[in-house]
């Protein structure tokens, strides 16, 4: 993997991180405010989920194979 595909990867990386954080924040104000859509949080849940899927394959192809 050269430089350029790392660095590319590791600010993708970030982007997904924040979006994660992100919806746990909404997430979290909509359980608390008593405005609970159930269909609206599943949603917000299942995108938080592939995000962290996302994140742990982005995070795999940095981590160099140790066993290499």
């Amino acid at each position: 993997m050269d430089n350029n595909e790392t660095e590319t990867l590791t600010l993708k990386l970030m982007e997904l991180k924040v979006e994660h954080r992100d919806l746990d924040v909404v997430i979290e104000q909509y359980i608390q405010s008593g405005q609970v859509n159930d269909l609206l949080i599943k949603r917000l849940k299942k995108r938080k989920l592939q995000l962290k899927d996302f994140i742990a394959r982005i995070e795999s192809r940095l981590i160099p194979d140790l066993n290499a």
